[in-house]
């Protein structure tokens, strides 16, 4: 079975989808006890922090916009920067542009960022990232203060052994952690990636663990997250390589395969998605159609383009 392209969420936001499930995660990540019968407006926007998957969810819970996001791969350390893009398009689309312009001051949603950390490389049980830290030394001089703008993103680790109380106080979170340490320890035991997903579904049905949504999910499941992993590995290398250095060996690479593509005209297997790619571009398939097809960033697929000189 292969990953079906067409999705575009990720199984944190289907198993998220439910209001109740919602706001029950948000109480546990911020030790708060909202009643089950708080309002939540869903605000999540489209295509602003992750043009390749939907793993971000935006809610309005009474006074505050939440922000929660859910991390697979290495912790991008623009996060606040892209946050804060994210905050002033929601505050746009909620917002009566006309009232800015009145004397008395309006009321809005206090924002707050939560990233879930779910990757495997090594990582505090909690992190801070600021919009501050961003900023360069040399304003800092000139103006002797680190800017008057602010922008803090709590990230917090829910690996097995992380952050345990936390997980227990949600059974949805809980039996997600449980079900993603499933899928890496199949794969460790040497299972493929869809392999070890529908191995990891079947257990988990067995034992209880999210049971009802992973029956009445399960192929919807191995495809997403067969897609989301697969992508997440190839971003994971690309940051290990170091961004110049990984863009050069991806570009080379690119090259290669588009070499390699036409020695293996016509064999049809064991081709990898560069080559796959390779092979649409060359047929005029608009790069935009690719991305979506494949969900890739659609950035990568122009600079491979660009690599095989089309």
């Amino acid at each position: 079975m292969t990953a079906n392209r067409e999705y575009k969420t990720s199984v944190f936001t289907a198993l998220f989808s439910d209001d109740e499930k919602l706001l029950n995660l948000y109480n546990a990540i911020t030790n708060n006890n909202l009643p089950p019968d708080t309002p939540i407006e869903i605000a999540t926007l489209e295509g602003i922090l992750f043009n390749e998957r939907r793993n971000d969810i935006a809610f309005i819970v009474g006074s505050i916009i939440v922000f929660l996001i859910e991390h697979q791969s290495t912790i991008n350390e623009n996060m606040p920067l892209k946050l804060l893009v994210y905050i002033s398009r929601i505050y746009e689309a909620i917002i009566d542009s006309s009232v800015i312009h009145k004397r008395k001051q309006i009321k809005i949603p206090k924002p707050e960022f939560i990233v879930l950390y779910n990757g495997t490389e090594p990582f505090p049980e909690r992190k801070q990232l600021r919009l501050s830290d961003a900023y360069s030394e040399a304003t800092q001089e000139i103006t002797g203060t680190a800017g008057s703008l602010e922008l803090t993103v709590e990230i917090v680790n829910i690996n097995t052994g992380n952050n345990e109380e936390l997980v227990k106080r949600s059974k949805e979170l809980s039996g997600y952690v449980e079900f993603v340490q499933e899928v890496r320890n199949n794969q460790s035991a040497g299972c493929e990636l869809t392999e070890a997903v529908r191995e990891a579904v079947n257990s988990c049905i067995a034992k209880g663990v999210l049971a009802e949504f992973l029956r009445r999910h399960a192929s919807e499941v191995i495809n997403m997250l067969t897609t989301e992993w697969n992508l997440d590995d190839a971003l994971r290398i690309s940051k290990e390589e170091g961004l110049e250095e990984g863009l050069e060996k991806g570009l080379e690479k690119g090259r290669e395969e588009g070499r390699e593509e036409g020695r293996e005209e016509g064999r049809g297997e064991g081709l990898t998605m560069s080559t796959v790619v390779i092979r649409e571009l060359k047929a005029n398939t608009p790069p935009e159609e690719i991305s979506r097809r494949h969900q890739m960033p659609l950035v990568m697929i122009k600079q491979l383009q660009e690599a095989i000189g089309l």
